[in-house]
């Protein structure tokens, strides 16, 4: 029977891992715990999950001059000790795991004979964090480190667990549990703005016999009202593999997946318009049940007279910059609304990568 990820991990720490390093670590003081990358560290992973990265393992936390002292001796004798399977599941893995967790591996046959090629990765939390987000939480994240930090990255920080704690990383895992005020502001200014900048155009392509680009359109509006209602319920999104399950786990996800779904299979604009106007004033009314602004319109209207019906004219996105405070998020209103990375780009290339997310900052700087 398949065990979820977390829960296999979280037994063989206990089981197998944490005797091992009981008797040879002495008074050692250390974290253990899955963060990061992993459908199993968001809860999401199942039998397809197991063929890869997945598996009986354990992120180890220690001080950063630990690592270089003991991490390579904790491994060796991990890799005599530890057993050659557990609950079924192979320990030994075909190659040791990326800084990040990322590299592609997959667990051996228990039967392969020699030392057990384990996945306890050694890491001290700063290194760890620097090589993920590319940076640590020695010091509160900028404006600009805030919005180059992709939300599915942030997800994975905050869904993790630590089976043990020696080093408070919990703590300081608390600080990035979701947005600082007036970001989270500006994202919600910043997603109801790409909203405003497109509902329109659903039915103006569809107007002209262009089904395909109204689709698409719509396609792109159903996920903006999405990442609307993660935002309302403060929760981060992950990315696309799981967001629509992640969705479905949301109060807000019961009212709004029929008309989103019903928006998607529509074959006419003017379908798809009656599915997203049902959808946009559930959306409005919850915004101004988070009280936030003063209350919005929460029934659709014809944009500038034209036969297309939208939410907002502008006042979503306008009523919400009004309401940051912080100087320096201010400051990012005066021109366009960027939002985050994950509204910036949509290429895996650009949001994996530190240097793309480094540079990205450049335009909120």
């Amino acid at each position: 029977m398949f065990i979820k990820g977390m829960k296999l991990s979280e037994s063989f720490f206990k089981d197998a891992v944490e005797p091992v390093l009981d008797e040879v670590g002495g008074q050692l003081r250390y974290s253990a715990g899955l963060i990061g990358p992993g459908s199993e560290v968001l809860g999401f992973d199942n039998e397809i999950s197991s063929d890869h990265h997945w598996g009986p393992r354990v992120m180890l936390f220690l001080e950063p001059g630990e690592v270089e002292q003991l991490g390579g001796t904790l491994k060796t004798v991990l890799s005599h000790k530890l057993p050659r399977s557990y609950k079924g599941y192979p320990t030994s893995f075909t190659a040791p795991g990326g800084d990040s967790g990322n590299a592609v591996v997959q667990m051996l046959d228990y039967e392969n004979k020699g030392l057990i090629n384990h996945r306890v990765e050694i890491f001290s939390f700063d290194g760890f964090l620097k090589k993920y987000l590319g940076f640590s939480l020695k010091e509160p994240f900028t404006e600009s480190q805030w919005l180059s930090l992709p939300q599915q990255h942030l997800r994975s920080l905050k869904a993790g667990r630590l089976f043990r704690d020696d080093l408070g990383l919990g703590e300081r895992l608390a600080e990035i549990a979701y947005y600082p005020r007036d970001i989270w502001l500006y994202l919600l200014a910043s997603t109801w703005c790409r909203i405003e900048q497109t509902e329109h155009l659903m039915g103006r392509a569809g107007h002209v016999g262009d089904e395909i680009g109204s689709s698409l359109i719509a396609a792109s509006i159903v996920k903006d009202l999405m990442r609307l209602v993660f935002l309302m319920e403060r929760e981060y999104y992950p990315y696309a593999k799981w967001f629509g399950t992640a969705f479905n786990q949301l109060k807000g996800a019961m009212l709004l997946k029929p008309h989103l779904e019903s928006a998607l299979a529509s074959q006419s604009w003017q379908d798809r318009e009656r599915c997203l106007v049902k959808a946009y004033g559930i959306v409005a009314e919850m915004h101004n049940r988070l009280g936030i602004t003063e209350a919005l319109p929460e029934a659709s209207r014809s944009f500038h007279g034209r036969p297309y019906k939208v939410i907002s004219l502008g006042e979503f996105s306008k009523a919400i910059k009004d309401k940051i405070e912080d100087p320096a998020v201010t400051r990012l209103c005066h021109g366009r609304l960027y939002g985050n990375i994950d509204l910036v780009s949509d290429s895996t290339d650009v949001v994996e990568s530190l240097a793309a997310r480094a540079a990205l900052r450049h335009i909120y700087d």
